[in-house]
């Protein structure tokens, strides 16, 4: 007598069934629970679906934007650091070729100096000899020369007498008591001063106007 339960879970046939059910059998099963779901559920899970696929959608999206976007800003900051230092080399480069000449510009300052100390040193009657007025003509021509040559590689001489005192260009040795012009102003060049481009090579030492009010004119009425 057999002791097999024919609605036995261990029945090798009905385990080997189970196992083996048909896709079009599945596909039925999937019907059957979807007619067992109204509508409204149904379109909550197609919902859930769409929402979830569109999230996922969205954040590969934001993710594309924000990688996007981070490389534009190191491009941008590349550009600009290669802008700096193309403007660098150009400063460096405008700045040698004005400045190169800076230690050779003092050096011949010291030979203007002693043309126009020689020039100073005659008086008004050795002008008049003609061999000195000859002499003096050529040295004259000599200074124009040099400070015409400075000119020429941006070494100029700085204005000085009667401008205002410009303590960027300019040093004060004395002051002269002098209530005709404005306090500050500068009476006397004691030795010429130069820049080199837009660069103090050597300030200009002068002597300036002491401060004080100008005199004040005194009207006499002499109809009374």
């Amino acid at each position: 007598m057999s002791n097999t339960d024919p609605n036995s879970q261990n029945d090798p046939e009905m385990v080997e069934g189970s196992e083996n059910v048909a896709p079009e059998a599945q596909k039925l099963e999937l019907d059957d629970i979807n007619e067992g779901m109204d509508e409204a559920t149904i379109d909550a899970l197609s919902a859930a679906e769409d929402a979830t696929d569109k999230e996922a959608e969205y954040s590969l999206e934001e993710e594309q934007a924000e990688e996007i976007a981070d490389l534009k800003e190191k491009l941008l900051r590349a550009m600009a650091e290669t802008q700096n230092i193309r403007r660098r080399a150009e400063k460096e480069k405008e700045d040698t070729h004005n400045y190169a000449i800076t230690k050779f510009a003092r050096d011949m300052l010291n030979v203007s100096d002693n043309l126009r100390r020689a020039l100073d040193s005659l008086s008004e009657e050795d002008r008049e000899i003609e061999a000195i007025k000859t002499f003096l003509d050529g040295v004259e021509l000599t200074e124009q020369e040099l400070l015409s040559t400075m000119t020429k590689h941006k070494i100029e001489v700085i204005a000085a007498e009667g401008e205002k005192f410009n303590p960027n260009f300019h040093q004060a040795m004395y002051e002269i008591e002098n209530l005709d012009v404005e306090p500050g102003t500068i009476l006397q060049v004691v030795q010429a001063g130069f820049v080199i481009a837009d660069r103090l090579l050597r300030p200009s030492l002068v002597g300036i106007a002491k401060g004080g009010k100008k005199k004040t004119e005194i009207h006499i009425d002499e109809t009374a």
